[in-house]
């Protein structure tokens, strides 16, 4: 499955070709439930594993438009970790204090230490996304940002940083069908902000934006996947199937025992 939701560095993304509404070889959601359970089990002993470690770190990147299951993902897959060993940043609009400063200083400060797991919502990609959709700089200068992300992203995984970055791709009438259920159902209207109305309106351009940064930052060791998403299902299947692979080649174990545990005598 995983094969299928990459490329190769240096080949192009064209995100047409990749269906949002794939759904591999599983036909249902029910159908999907026993495996999507034994990968989050599976997830979760990797996650303690890595925790006791203290050896390596994982950095997870989400991206996607307006409604595209980026806290779903979060909360269905994600959440089988022990938070204690997890930290999420969303990243949102810079405050002036970080407008102060280059683009991956807020960035950089909220990556994950040894022994834990970092989730972006949103992540530096938003410089070369919004910032150029939006004209918000001129060209000259959000150009030069993809060479500055894999320059950091390099440093980064140099430093023993996992990185495995998703793009959830849904369809636009998807999209519709997810703003129109925020705005029409009581608990889910927080969510509806009349702004991804105005995003909504940039649809092309924004497909032009992603698949330049993902042909352009797709690199071996931060490597980008499309997860399918117009089914919540088979996405949470795809990136615990990715995720799971990630872990696997780090070769994670417990540390060592003290010597002769078993001679310790624990008092009553």
């Amino acid at each position: 499955m995983t094969q299928s939701l990459t490329l190769s560095p240096g080949k192009r993304f064209r995100l047409d070709e990749f269906d949002p509404d794939d759904r591999g070889d599983f036909k249902s959601k029910k159908e999907a439930e026993e495996k999507t359970a034994e990968n989050l089990r599976r997830l979760k002993a990797l996650q303690e594993m890595l925790y006791a470690q203290q050896k390596h770190s994982l950095l997870i990147i989400l991206q996607a438009m307006d409604a595209g299951g980026k806290d779903g993902a979060i909360e269905h897959v994600m959440g089988a970790f022990n938070p204690q060993g997890v930290q999420v940043t969303a990243f949102k609009a810079p405050t002036p204090e970080e407008l102060a400063h280059d683009f991956l200083w807020r960035v950089h400060k909220a990556t994950p230490g040894r022994g834990m797991i970092g989730i972006f919502n949103r992540s530096h990609y938003e410089d070369v996304l919004i910032v150029r959709v939006k004209e918000l700089v001129p060209e000259e200068v959000w150009r030069k940002r993809y060479d500055h992300i894999n320059a950091f992203e390099k440093l980064l995984a140099d430093s023993g940083v996992t990185i495995v970055k998703f793009y959830l791709h849904i369809s636009k009438e998807e999209q519709k069908a997810r703003l129109l259920e925020r705005q029409q159902t009581p608990e889910k209207q927080w969510k509806f902000a009349p702004g991804d109305l105005e995003e909504r309106k940039r649809w092309g351009s924004y497909m032009e934006a992603f698949e330049e940064a993902l042909t352009r930052c797709n690199k071996s060791h931060a490597p980008w996947y499309v997860i399918p998403s117009n089914r919540k299902w088979y996405r949470n299947l795809a990136i615990s199937e990715v995720l799971i692979k990630t872990l696997e080649k780090l070769d994670l174990r417990y540390p060592e025992p003290p010597p002769d545990i078993a001679s310790y005598v624990i008092p009553d």
